[in-house]
């Protein structure tokens, strides 16, 4: 098995009936996510999926309306 390089992840999940799927622990911990946390899901049709806390944007989001 490949392992990735230093800072890069990669985890399996499983999508239930309801589009629902679990961050894995490792991953909450890694990222900082805890419960009642926003997370922005980007996508782009050839590229896939992203998930950002939106914590990650609040600063950003304060400069433009400046």
């Amino acid at each position: 098995m490949h392992t990735p390089p230093p800072g890069k992840y990669a985890w399996t999940v499983k999508v239930g009936e309801k589009g629902q799927f679990v961050i894995p622990k490792e991953a909450r911990e890694v990222f900082g996510i805890t419960p009642g946390d926003s997370l922005l899901v980007m996508g782009d049709a050839t590229k896939g999926l992203a998930l950002v806390k939106t914590q990650i944007f609040d600063s950003v989001v304060e400069e433009v309306f400046k």
